[in-house]
């Protein structure tokens, strides 16, 4: 097979499973960053109604000492748990066909155009070391840009719902968007774009200069295939999700104001970032960090595991 071809299939196998694989972690990482702050509002569910979805303005009631106590969802595990309760194992998977949809293309050519920019247009102009950052940076941001509106849609499907009865489906969230375009215009279809490229950027650029310079590293002492790309890729991942937690956060928050049911939310990303930290902490700038990171780590092993490893083997055959 055409070296091309063999690294379009291997980019689109590498997207297709961490699709599959990794929504449940994208699903409970945005229910952490979409929980709200206490409301101050009485614990008035009973037993019978954390089968239900847990509404944004909603606390959990747990019968604790013969008295009803309210907590919060708190934590990766306690996220994961409640998401079974209320939704079952489908709501763990929730927003897979998008993630499908917008993943496997948009994955696939940010692959493919960032190996472009790296063996071909970027050497003859820029000094060896750079070659990766600079490639890194510029195929997210032309990827993140055309995707913003499947991005969106994808978020607010995975978001905690306003109501407790009515989670979020696509019909609705597809309606919400409808109605925003209306009034606000089309421009709304790419809001939270700033805050997904200053989470995007910065993470792309780093990962492949990390990944680039680990390879070489395995390289130099002669290692090399497959299990070196995930390695270098997960451990990559990982230091790059750390780093970008907090604009992942907002991106997050300001696109899933789409479902909100107060227009009057802060939208802009530094007054929202002092709102954040003013009202709930500097820590709630790094909610979901525990999802993100199970997610991007094995996420970025498996991409770049399969673009190469699969994209070498089709090439050689």
């Amino acid at each position: 097979m055409h070296e091309s071809y063999a690294k379009l299939v291997g980019a689109a196998t590498g997207s297709t499973m961490t699709a599959l694989t990794m929504t449940p972690f994208d699903v409970v990482k945005t229910r952490l960053q979409t929980q709200r702050p206490p409301s101050g509002k009485p614990c008035v569910r009973n037993m019978s109604s954390l089968a239900r979805p847990l509404a944004g303005e909603e606390l959990v009631c747990v019968w604790e000492n013969g008295v009803f106590r309210a907590e919060r969802v708190n934590g990766f595990l306690d996220a994961v748990k409640h998401v079974w309760k209320a939704e079952g194992m489908r709501g763990l998977w929730k927003g897979a066909g998008t993630t499908l949809v917008i993943g496997v293309p948009s994955s696939t050519s940010y692959m493919l155009t960032y190996d472009h920019l790296l063996k071909v247009v970027l050497p003859p102009l820029l000094p060896a070391p750079v070659v990766p950052l600079i490639a890194g940076v510029l195929a997210r941001g032309v990827i993140s840009s055309v995707a913003s509106p499947l991005e969106m849609i994808r978020t607010n499907l995975q978001s905690t719902p306003l109501s407790a009865n009515n989670p979020h489906t696509l019909r609705s969230v597809l309606s919400s968007i409808r109605s925003l375009v209306r009034a606000q215009g089309m421009p709304v279809l790419w809001r939270g774009l700033s805050a997904t490229l200053w989470r995007d950027i910065p993470f792309s650029g780093f990962y492949w200069a990390s990944y680039e310079s680990l390879k070489k590293s395995f390289a130099r002492n002669g290692h090399e295939g497959a299990w070196v790309a995930f390695i270098s890729g997960a451990t990559s991942g990982s230091a790059a999700a750390l780093i970008t937690s907090p604009m992942d956060v907002i991106k997050t928050r300001r696109q899933a104001l789409v479902m909100s049911a107060s227009a009057s939310e802060i939208t802009s990303s530094f007054p929202l970032v002092k709102h954040i930290v003013r009202t709930e902490g500097v820590s709630a700038l790094f909610a979901g960090l525990t999802p993100r990171i199970a997610k991007i780590a094995p996420a970025c092993g498996i991409m770049i595991a399969c673009f190469e490893g699969v994209g070498r083997l089709l090439s050689d055959h």
